[in-house]
């Protein structure tokens, strides 16, 4: 972990000086988690950076669907006795799938953590293909639709009191990927506030989490919305002002292979089995990086005028897409927040 203290203070009436700290570390959820935080010294900062990441860690080794770890019943666990027995669990687990569960419900099925059968499919391509571009290959339409007829997520049954989960469909296997870095993102917020941690940013990979102001009571965190296209020289497209809030995006610039001089990239849509094609990127902007998670499978899959009305319609969850040619629309909300 890397900790750098900027020259940047704040004093406020009664209240010891606040010096502006940054950390960063790799080696949970297969990505880059970046904090930012305003604190009273170098090893309070210290203290909660360490803090998140343990925290971090626990969930990312609990979510893992590829890695085995010694003593922890995690995802892969489960998928491995699919058909099988019930897998007892640690209650991150439970929660995560129960808060699938309802997302599932709440995005007609365009979030499904069940759905790893297809994605299995998909990732052993992309794999290979990042591996060997020039025999970079497309999976068969009729292994996707085999595949499909194991990711009913009624199949996944939770018992909550004895805290075990069974997947009754042996060719059934989970996959969280879609909802689990966010979900575990607010959940290891929530528990650093609740540790003292009131005043910060925390950046894991494309969610972040605003916790508090800015240091001061009427300061804003100042976050950036990264433009999908890479051989851009404009890196962000907005800025937006967050307090106690989630930014997140998802986009076709990060897991992605090549067939045939096209990109593929990771968001599957289970109707299509196939990745979807409507924009470059979607942010969300909500107080939940769970929900926001969530949402945005939804908001990235569906045609614009569907996920406009998808978004619009729900409370204090706002928009933002970026269209293949460069053009960007807005939930009826969402301007609101941003920079002028």
């Amino acid at each position: 972990m890397v900790i750098t203290g900027l020259a940047v203070s704040l004093v406020s009436c009664g209240k010891p000086e606040k010096k502006r700290y940054e950390a960063q570390f790799t080696g949970v959820f297969d990505t880059v988690t970046q904090i930012v935080a305003y604190s009273e010294s170098k090893e309070k900062f210290t203290n909660q950076s360490q803090y998140i990441y343990d925290m971090l860690k626990e969930y990312h080794q609990l979510y893992d669907i590829y890695n085995d770890y010694p003593g922890i019943n995690n995802l892969k666990t489960v998928n491995d006795n699919a058909g099988i027995k019930p897998v007892k669990v640690d209650k991150k687990i439970i929660d995560l799938l129960l808060f699938a569960k309802k997302w599932y419900k709440e995005t007609d099925g365009k979030l499904n953590i069940a759905l790893g059968a297809v994605l299995k499919i998909w990732h052993n391509h992309r794999e290979a293909g990042i591996e060997d571009e020039a025999g970079a290959t497309l999976p068969d339409i009729e292994e996707l639709r085999e595949a499909n007829k194991h990711v009913d997520i009624d199949k996944v049954i939770i018992d909550e009191e004895n805290s075990t989960v069974f997947l009754e469909d042996p060719k059934m296997s989970l996959d969280v990927g879609g909802v689990g870095k966010g979900y575990a993102t607010e959940q290891v917020c929530l528990k650093a506030k609740e540790n003292g941690f009131d005043s910060g940013l925390i950046s894991v990979g494309g969610n972040v989490r605003a916790i508090g102001s800015k240091g001061t009571e009427e300061d804003f965190w100042n976050v950036g919305v990264q433009n999908p296209d890479k051989e851009s020289n404009e890196k962000i497209l907005r800025i937006t002002y967050l307090k106690d809030m989630s930014l997140v995006s998802s986009g076709i610039y990060e897991r992605y292979y090549i067939v045939d001089g096209k990109q593929y990239h990771h968001i599957i849509d289970p109707d299509t089995l196939f990745p979807a094609d409507n924009y470059s990127q979607v942010t969300i902007l909500c107080k939940d990086s769970g929900v926001a998670d969530a949402v945005a499978k939804a908001a990235f899959i569906l045609p614009f005028d569907r996920a406009l009305e998808y978004i619009n319609a729900l409370q204090d969850i706002e928009a933002m897409w970026v269209f293949k040619d460069g053009s960007i629309k807005y939930s009826s909300g969402f301007e609101k927040y941003m920079k002028k």
